[in-house]
């Protein structure tokens, strides 16, 4: 349920709106736009007395929500979300660029890369410091001390950090250190570990299960925003199809109905979509053409001897190339890259 107050609705009419429908059993959520104050409902399990919030002083409209989420649907918030990392914003016009290695390697290895993408405009560093990999015999990330590389490369050159948090025991720690928490996409329907990275009040990058629906994609998003946590980034990141010609398949048509149907930013990875390093830039500049707000690109000094994703991972050189192509082409679909 959506509750529309009016123009005039002050904040005490508004508060007595949400102590009403605590009353109730259910709970509100009060979201403050330009123009007007909504108010969302959820938690409940029946169908409500619309009557009874109808005729309470501000009430403009009682609006019935039919899709299975709520809190990130359009009908709830129609206006764009931009989620704000500490002066970073992801959503809006602006283009973000998240870049770095699959997986902290060394420290020498994150600052030779931080050093180039920080050159090239890109405020959001990404690396993985635990790494859920298909096989228990191959590299499974530094843990902590990752963590800590992490956290000297904030330091040094400024950048926001995100990182993946796996399970729910190393969440904490991820936490502490990180700006932007990643719920990978082997994650993306562990309820728990959404429930507690919602209580985190940090920023969330929520990437699409490998085997999703978009509705599952919204509704795991939904869990994080029942925990009064609103910044979330949804990243589309390839799914399993039956093409042979690359890892995934990334599904760019998923990014106009997200953003029609959700007021959350979302980003694409065209390194995980795509698992072949020469379809990256294509595939970049193909998700801002589609209406993405941002991409999340792997970039290695020495890719050919990466512990992991080596395949996928651009050069330097290419990283700066892409850099040049996304800057040419902001412009023409109303986007601006730094």
């Amino acid at each position: 349920m959506l509750i529309v107050m009016t123009r005039t609705a002050t904040p005490d009419l508004v508060a007595r709106v949400c102590q009403v429908i605590e009353t109730m059993g259910l709970v509100a959520h009060p979201m403050f736009g330009a123009q007007r104050t909504a108010i969302g409902v959820t938690g409940n399990k029946r169908q409500v007395d619309s009557d009874r919030i109808a005729n309470l002083p501000g009430v403009q409209e009682v609006i019935q929500v039919t899709r299975p989420y709520q809190l990130v649907s359009r009908e709830y918030h129609p206006e764009d979300t931009v989620v704000d990392i500490g002066g970073v914003k992801v959503g809006g016009r602006e283009f973000t660029l998240m870049a770095g290695p699959c997986s902290v390697e060394s420290e020498e290895q994150c600052t030779r890369i931080a050093e180039a993408v920080a050159e090239s405009g890109v405020r959001i560093f990404r690396g993985g410091a635990y790494k859920p990999r298909s096989s228990p015999y191959t590299f499974q990330g530094l843990g902590e001390q990752g963590l800590e590389i992490l956290a000297k490369v904030r330091e040094r050159f400024g950048l926001k950090i995100v990182t993946e948090a796996v399970d729910t025991e190393t969440l904490g720690l991820v936490a502490q250190y990180t700006d932007i928490i990643q719920i990978g996409a082997r994650n993306m329907q562990n309820y728990s570990l959404l429930k507690k990275a919602g209580q985190t009040g940090k920023p969330i990058l929520l990437k699409r299960g490998q085997a999703a629906t978009l509705d599952e994609l919204l509704l795991s998003a939904e869990y994080i925003l029942a925990e009064n946590n609103p910044n979330v980034i949804l990243c589309e990141r390839g799914v399993r199809t039956l093409a042979n010609h690359s890892r995934n398949t990334l599904d760019l048509s998923a990014i106009p109905f997200i953003k029609s149907s959700s007021h959350l930013p979302i980003i694409a990875d065209p390194s995980h979509g795509t698992g072949r390093r020469e379809k990256v830039l294509p595939l970049s500049r193909a998700s801002m053409a589609v209406g993405a707000d941002g991409i999340m690109v792997e970039v290695h000094n020495q890719p050919e001897l990466a512990l992991s994703d080596g395949a996928q991972s651009i050069t330097l050189d290419m990283f700066r190339t892409l850099v040049k192509q996304l800057r040419r082409l902001a412009p023409t679909v109303d986007k601006v890259y730094p």
